[in-house]
């Protein structure tokens, strides 16, 4: 029998973890949290120094018992929960809920699931650290006040089942007022000019362009058709000529490899992943796939972080793969660092292969489509971390006609370094085009051509709605939230209803919109962007062990009920707004109101509650179904909002979109 019992979260991890280990030891694994809060009850005794009154969670209580009969005979306990605040914490409750004073319960973390990392961590085993678990703690009692708090409200207010989160509102809040930023915005319209031009002598297929810039050396602004067509006439007098060519090198440096944030941002601009689909794969990669004879293997390391260092190991593998693959030009005599932002948790790496050398072909057969897609960013995103710059050379020509000035230029990569291995954005040049067509050999003096004119019509575009990677990337900028948290974040507002993902972009629900005025309105510290920014200062703080965690809670809590109390008052009480309708109910003949729900407003009989009929409220838009006399309705499924007839079941119409539903951000039109 084992002396030793290894606690890990999943059976995934239980099982890679396993291999490594000897006789001596037996894994399992606990499932995740086993201890929290209670569901029924605020659960946290205010008067009490805000003491948790922790339970076993009701579907984990077999967990439990199954863990306690694992640890007869034994004489050590390792807890080895990821290595964050969370597992921090679930391995101090786990050492909590078993009683046996007899057993000697150690810590032990990593950041990648290898038998070198592993062996390494048993080899150094260390104490709880109350530190993490206190900003754990500290969290979740902030969360549990301010959502078992303003919740209640919210329900006597516009709809019971309503729910508030202290992160997640703030989140909410930038959706709303991007959406209004949106609605206010008047769009101005505005004219470029391109000339088509060719050198004296050539042919006119070796035509290039160059865009009109400025007059008299003051940058041209042109505002209607009128004035573009005046310019274009004055400018067919002009003799072009060249009149500067300038030619510069640049360094174009390689990207840090992967933090839990820009992972998400990079997997949904290029893999079209959320949030939470990307950390799923992920954590799958991290804790061990099944790799033919190797048996179950950790592909990545940690996905939770936002550090950007790399061991030196690491950094090593990297450069003898790179030397080998690729040549002694594409590393760099220095090997490159990264500075990871303020307080970073720098005990962490990036997120990055375990062993570089395993090269995504090599596994791509014990992987899922989606865990390849995963797999392949993260390891082309590290190995060209490690790469030298890649080198750009760019060309900018100015070209004169008279008192008129017009620019063109090309750019090409010299030297491709990085990019080799990671794809980058095609160059643009500096008049932010891209560079589509070599230019021709031109020198200064030298006379030009005009083949005509291409005067151009545009408008200025409102700000783009978030998606899956602006919305994390603002959320990063602000210092809302931390890696763990994130994808939790975009999940929550939309179970909730507050935001429909549509076309990949955020677009608040009109309750959404309501919840969010209203909590702006009553607790605008809680809404604060830049308090909700302090708090997670505060907590980072706490872990480092610079701040009380009481004492974070007590500054916190007074100036919270005070707005609580007062919004119990003075909040407008949504739910009497009901709106008037021509529809009558088609179960007891009366009228039909506008009524709000925990998904919005909806129509419900006037005779309630002795009349419990109710529906959605239809688009008005048509069902497009050949014969059918049906309006779509939004309606919601386990993959998220969707239009369906009204003529369900005999017309089974559903869309993503309405119909008229137009442009590539999402916008709707109806």
């Amino acid at each position: 029998m084992s002396k030793n019992l290894v606690i890990v979260e999943s059976p995934a991890k239980a099982k890679t973890i396993n291999k490594f280990l000897g006789k001596d030891y037996t894994v399992v694994a606990s499932m995740g949290h086993i201890i929290d809060l209670p569901k029924s009850k605020l659960g946290v005794d205010v008067e009490n120094d805000f003491k948790p009154e922790y339970i076993v969670m009701a579907d984990r209580k077999k967990n439990l018992s199954a863990l306690k009969k694992d640890t007869k005979g034994k004489q050590a306990v390792y807890l080895a929960a990821d290595p964050d605040r969370e597992g921090e914490a679930i391995s101090w409750h786990i050492k909590n809920a078993l009683t046996d004073k007899k057993l000697k319960f150690h810590r032990v973390e990593f950041d990648e699931i290898t038998k070198d990392a592993v062996l390494a961590a048993f080899k150094h085993p260390r104490e709880i650290n109350m530190n993490l678990v206190n900003a754990q703690q500290t969290r979740r009692i902030l969360d549990r006040i301010v959502g078992y708090t303003i919740s209640p409200i919210l329900w006597k207010k516009v709809a019971r089942g309503l729910s508030a989160g202290r992160v997640q509102s703030v989140a909410v809040r930038l959706i709303v007022e991007r959406e209004e930023e949106i609605k206010r915005f008047n769009p101005l319209e505005y004219w470029d000019i391109t000339a088509e031009l060719k050198r004296h002598a050539d042919q006119p297929k070796d035509r290039f362009s160059g865009k009109l810039e400025k007059y008299k050396n003051e940058k041209i602004d042109i505002r209607n058709a009128h004035d573009a067509d005046r310019i274009v006439n004055l400018i067919k007098r002009e003799h072009f000529v060249v009149a500067d060519v300038r030619e510069a090198k640049k360094k174009k440096n390689p990207y840090p490899p992967f933090t839990t944030s820009k992972l998400q941002q990079e997997a949904f601009n290029k893999l079209r992943f959320s949030g939470a689909r990307t950390m799923h794969i992920a954590q799958t990669l991290y804790e061990g796939v099944e790799l033919g004879k190797e048996g179950s293997v950790g592909l990545i390391t940690y996905m939770r972080t936002d550090s950007v260092k790399i061991s030196k190991d690491a950094q090593v593998s990297a450069r003898e793969y790179i030397l080998a693959t690729y040549g002694k030009k594409y590393y760099p005599e220095v090997p490159n660092s990264y500075k990871s932002r303020k307080r970073a948790q720098e005990a962490h790496e990036a997120i990055r292969p375990t062993l570089p050398l395993r090269e995504p072909n090599s596994v791509k057969n014990y992987l899922s489509p989606e865990q390849l897609k995963l797999y392949t960013l993260i390891w082309n995103r590290f190995l060209a971390s490690q790469m030298s710059p890649a080198i750009i050379s760019q060309t900018t020509v100015d070209i004169k006609a008279g008192n008129y000035l017009f620019k063109t230029g090309a750019a090409k990569i010299v030297f491709d370094g990085y990019t080799a291995v990671y794809e980058i954005e095609k160059e643009k040049d500096e008049f932010g085009e891209e560079s589509k067509a070599k230019l021709p050999e031109l020198s200064v003096g030298l006379p030009l051509d005009l083949l005509g004119f291409l005067p151009a019509q545009h408008f200025t575009k409102p700000p783009p709605r978030y998606s899956d990677a602006t919305l994390v990337k603002i959320l990063e900028e602000l210092g809302i939230g931390r890696p763990s948290t994130y994808a939790p974040i975009i999940q929550t507002i939309t179970a909730r209803d507050y935001v429909n993902r549509s076309s990949g972009y955020f677009h608040p629900t009109e309750l959404g919109t309501v919840v969010a005025q209203l909590l702006i309105k009553h607790f605008p510290k809680i809404l604060d962007v830049k308090f909700t920014a302090k708090m997670e200062d505060e907590l980072d703080g706490i872990e480092e062990g610079e701040a009380d965690y009481l004492m974070v809670l007590k500054a916190f809590y007074s100036p919270f009920m005070h707005s609580a109390e007062s919004a119990k008052l003075e909040m407008k009480d949504v739910k009497k707004e009901i709106g008037a309708t021509n529809e009558i109910c088609s179960l007891c003949g009366k009228p039909m109101i506008i009524k709000w729900g925990r998904r919005g407003k909806f129509l419900s009989c006037s005779d309630y509650p002795r009349c419990k009929n109710a529906k959605s409220i239809t688009s008005g838009v048509k069902c497009p179904t050949p014969g059918c006399s049906g309006e779509l309705v939004q309606r919601r499924s386990s993959r998220g909002p969707f239009f369906g007839c009204t003529s369900y079941p005999k017309c089974t119409y559903t869309a993503r979109k309405l119909p008229e539903q137009e442009n590539a951000e999402g916008n709707v039109k109806t």
